[in-house]
């Protein structure tokens, strides 16, 4: 039996260009994205968000005057800016992203741009209208077995042998979902019969037009060309898109060698079962997890898990989303509002954004400082041993016990007096002990 641990990962398909040529294609790729997002960094104001619609508004008519392009690409790339993370709207101000002051020396930020637009290929190009939405998630979600059937490939392949793949997988996710075809099903009695407009093109009857829309979408991100042909069109991935596939394909890999039975569990219980190991295996378990779900809902599931009570699992959540990386920025950037999440939130996103972890730190105020140093305790006071609850106090900002004492009464946290209580009981000073317990005892019944 194969030993999942020892499985060996995918090499990248022969040919693969360098790092610095495929981060050179993606350049090129996103290079009216560039300009705008530079142009609105530039302008800064309300008038840099370059929204969306029909109808040209005043900024797209500048920037396309400034950049001379038609006010239809100014959108298109200001939607490309936003989907590979080179802009970020504050309300309705745009900002320039930590890529874009990236741009031009870091190879690594170019290519999770890249990626990042490459994953959502489904919102560059409209799907077609008067489709029904759930063949539109069917497609997309069987289009990862194209892109696999042309890396195989390793050349073109005419279109009409990707629509009957495209054809099997939809029918395969539909068995698995056990779903039984509009046509097949028995109608009932005419006071309840659905009306079938809504659901017209939920068959195989819509597929070459999704699949187009799919091709069409994947090209424009630069993940494959579409090419006449003498009988029928065929599609080839690009350098780019052949990378991409196969770093997937990496990522499924991963998750073949986690150990059994944690893949499959709940965020929670993964979370629970990463605790006791080091950061290296720690970030592989969490890799395995999150290559066997969507990243969506997978980021969902970390956050949920890091809001709950358990503050060992909160920090653990937010380190498997230091995994996750781009895919999660807009979901963590919304937690900052959320007082119990905004440290975490802060330093993630500091990180993200190039800081180094060990200066992190410094996007904290004093009072957010504060309440992550009690949440730790917490976390040590609840899964640790005293020894590491006592030696945490040398990590506090304050400098000195009264100082600390003073500050974290005041920050508010849910579990000051438990963790009070718990240095108290577990720090060798007697009178470093008893002003701690002094202060928890001030903190429970609300005296100063």
């Amino acid at each position: 039996m194969t030993n999942r641990r020892t499985r060996p990962a995918p090499r990248p398909p022969e040919g693969t260009p360098p790092r610095a040529e495929l981060a050179r294609q993606a350049r090129h790729v996103l290079a009216d994205a560039v300009r705008i997002a530079r142009w609105a960094a530039v302008e800064r104001g309300p008038e840099a968000a370059l929204r969306a619609g029909v109808e040209a508004t005043p900024a797209q008519e500048r920037a396309a005057a400034a950049l001379d392009l038609t006010p239809g690409q100014v959108r298109a790339g200001w939607d490309r800016a936003r989907l590979a993370g080179l802009v970020e709207l504050h309300g309705d101000t745009a900002r320039p992203g930590w890529r874009l002051h990236a741009w031009d020396r870091d190879d690594s930020a170019v290519l999770r741009g890249w990626v990042a637009l490459f994953d959502a290929w489904s919102l560059v190009h409209p799907a077609p209208e008067g489709v029904a939405p759930s063949a539109v998630a069917e497609v997309v979600e069987a289009v990862p077995q194209v892109l696999s059937l042309l890396q195989l490939s390793q050349g073109p392949v005419l279109v009409p042998v990707l629509l009957d793949l495209l054809g099997q997988r939809v029918e395969e996710l539909r068995e698995e979902r056990c779903e039984v075809p509009v046509a097949d099903q028995t109608p009932g009695p005419a006071s309840v019969t659905p009306d079938p407009a809504p659901e017209a093109s939920s068959g195989t009857d819509g597929l070459p037009a999704l699949l187009d829309w799919a091709l069409e979408g994947l090209a424009a991100v630069g993940a494959l060309t579409l090419d006449p042909g003498a009988d029928a069109r065929h599609a080839t991935l690009t350098p780019l898109g052949n990378w991409a596939v196969w770093v997937k394909l990496e990522q499924i890999c991963v998750a073949a060698q986690s150990p059994a039975g944690n893949i499959e569990q709940s965020a929670e219980d993964m979370l629970r079962g990463c605790a006791r190991l080091t950061p290296g295996p720690a970030r592989a378990e969490y890799r395995a997890w999150l290559a066997a779900r969507t990243l969506s809902s997978a980021v969902a599931e970390l956050l949920a898990v890091a809001r709950g009570e358990d503050a060992l699992l909160r920090g653990l959540a937010f380190e498997a989303l230091r995994v996750v990386g781009a895919p999660a920025e807009a979901e963590v950037r919304a937690t900052v509002a959320e007082p119990s999440l905004r440290p975490y939130a802060l330093l993630w996103l500091a990180e993200y954004e190039g800081a180094d972890p060990d200066d992190a730190q410094e996007v904290l105020t004093r009072e957010e400082a504060t309440w992550l140093w009690v949440d730790t305790a917490a976390a040590v006071a609840d899964h640790g041993e005293s020894e590491l609850l006592v030696r945490h106090l040398e990590s506090a900002v304050q400098g000195t016990v009264p100082a600390l004492l003073d500050e974290v009464r005041a920050v508010g946290h849910p579990r000051t007096v438990q963790v009070l209580v718990a240095l108290a009981a577990a720090h060798p000073d007697p009178a470093l002990s008893k002003a701690v317990r002094r202060a928890a005892f001030q903190v429970h019944t609300g005296g100063a």
